[in-house]
């Protein structure tokens, strides 16, 4: 007994002695200048005790020494993190019950909040502060819209977002757009705020919507950028819209990114296909770009009315042809500058209207998917179909077709269709390579089933090649009806091989 009082007074000394170091000097006790297995033991298990006692945000204090009063009476550090969760305002993560209020309200605090500066002029800098959904998701029975213009640096993030059944058909889950009173003193804002919000011809810049998905319910659309510059849309998952998935007008520089959109969750083949409406993407802006986005279904997946945007990375499945879909619509007749590069159309093709500067390049399109080059005003000038794939059925369908029902195409510039992979559907292009053999003193080459623009060859090159001892004297005499007639001044047998082009300007 006398020895494990001896032993408990030693190791209780020791204890004390490892307190004083590690609070004194900050330092971890010279085990190894001990020796004995047992106390190895007996300090680890000491270690696990003082462990416990000592928390990694605080500095632990020797039982014998007080905090003094100043430091006990200091305030709490309040924390400077630009960073606003919604249920801290009371949104059911769950979906249950209704969320809108809560979430209006952390999105004006959210806004309210120091700025940096600006950006464009008459742009606040939020500083990019963030509102987060904290994984849940929201029911909301009316559109998501910031209290004021003229705001920017801004990111909502992190959730679901679905519509209530008396959401407004026509309005968007997330409405970046000038709300009634956004040109007013908002919730405490100030009348100089106010002026240098209404200042800008810009309603926000610098905006991301990031990792959402929008549930529309049927009802409206999900997101709206309305007049707004450098809008980032990334990792966004948006369905069930009945109007557009996502509507861009005027403003600049919107980029999504990384997203799916479609009316109804499917991966193809739906029994209700023919049924599908809306539009996934519409642009009705300049200078925007789409980038490995899918559109699963819809009546039209990417609608573009403004000019100089990029598509890259796109796969349209949304709506197959044969039930009246269109992957990808250009109507902006004279003005296209639109670029598609990189992108699959499955099913599904692209309607250009009177192209201007249009390229289509280094694509897909998959069962019986072509392009419609569409006349309003008759004009095709700089186009580039070139270096795509096209697969097909073995149906006779044309990879690119004219629709001139509204009058023939008449103004044609710079058009390039060249160099397309085709299997299973019929080639045209613009520039062609023919030949014919025998013997006689005329040999004409037929490129109608080639050719797209009827009745037009604007260069020609030929050669012939005679097997015969006569050195014949040989003439282009006629290219009508996209027809090349090559006439000797003598019979011979000979070969001529001839190449035509459509797309040389005038």
């Amino acid at each position: 007994m006398a020895r494990k009082a001896l032993l408990w007074s030693m190791f209780m000394g020791l204890a004390s002695f490892s307190f004083l170091l590690i609070h004194v000097y900050g330092e971890q006790p010279q085990v190894d200048q001990f020796s004995g297995g047992h106390y190895h033991d007996q300090m680890r298990k000491m270690q696990a005790v003082k462990a416990s006692f000592v928390r990694h945000d605080s500095i632990a204090l020797s039982p014998s020494i007080s905090p003094s009063p100043s430091a006990a009476q200091q305030p709490p550090v309040v924390s400077s993190s630009r960073l606003y969760h919604v249920t801290s305002y009371g949104a059911d993560p769950t979906g249950k019950m209704d969320s809108t209020e809560a979430i209006l309200k952390a999105i004006s605090d959210a806004v309210q909040g120091p700025s940096e500066g600006s950006l464009i002029e008459g742009i606040q800098n939020l500083g990019g502060v963030q509102l987060s959904l904290d994984g849940g998701n929201y029911l909301i029975s009316r559109p998501l819209r910031l209290p004021a213009t003229g705001l920017g640096n801004f990111m909502i993030h992190g959730g679901t977002l679905r519509a209530s059944d008396d959401f407004p058909t026509d309005g968007y889950l997330i409405d970046l757009s000038s709300s009634s009173n956004s040109k007013n003193e908002v919730n405490g804002r100030s009348s100089m705020d106010a002026q240098l919000s209404s200042s800008s011809s810009y309603n926000y810049e610098y905006i991301t919507l990031k990792d959402l998905m929008l549930d529309s319910n049927y009802r409206g659309g999900g997101i709206a950028v309305i007049n707004s510059l450098r809008t980032s849309i990334d990792n966004c998952y948006i369905v069930h819209f009945t109007t557009n998935g996502i509507l861009v007008q005027s403003g600049h520089e919107t980029y999504i990114r990384n997203s799916f959109l479609g009316q109804h969750i499917t991966a193809g083949g739906d029994q209700g296909e023919r049924n599908f409406s809306g539009t996934a993407i519409t642009l009705m802006g300049n200078d925007n770009a789409v980038t490995d986005v899918v559109i699963f279904s819809a009546a039209i997946g990417i609608m573009i009315t403004g000019q100089a945007n990029i598509l890259t990375g796109v796969h349209c499945y949304n709506k197959a042809t044969g039930f009246g879909g269109t992957g990808i619509y250009l109507k902006l007749p004279g003005l296209t500058q639109t670029r598609i590069v990189n992108s699959y159309l499955d099913y599904t093709g692209i309607v250009a209207e009177d192209p201007v500067q249009l390229d289509i390049s280094n694509c897909f399109f998959l069962g019986d998917a072509y392009i419609v080059l569409k006349s309003i005003n008759g004009v095709a000038n700089g186009v580039n179909i070139v270096d795509n794939m096209f697969g097909g059925s073995e149906k006779g369908i044309e990879i690119v077709q004219l629709d001139q029902s509204n009058g023939p195409f008449k103004d044609i510039k710079q058009v390039v269709i060249d160099r397309n992979n085709v299997k299973g559907m019929n080639l045209k292009a613009t520039v062609a390579r023919g030949s014919a053999n025998g013997e006689g003193n005329s040999w004409v080459v037929d490129f109608n089933n080639v050719l797209l623009f009827p009745n037009l060859i604007r260069h020609v090159q030929y050669s012939l090649s005679a097997s015969s001892s006569q050195f014949p004297n040989h003439a282009l005499r006629n290219v009508s009806g996209n027809r090349v007639q090559i006439q000797t001044n003598l019979n011979v047998s000979a070969s001529v091989f001839v190449t035509v082009d459509q797309s040389v300007a005038n």
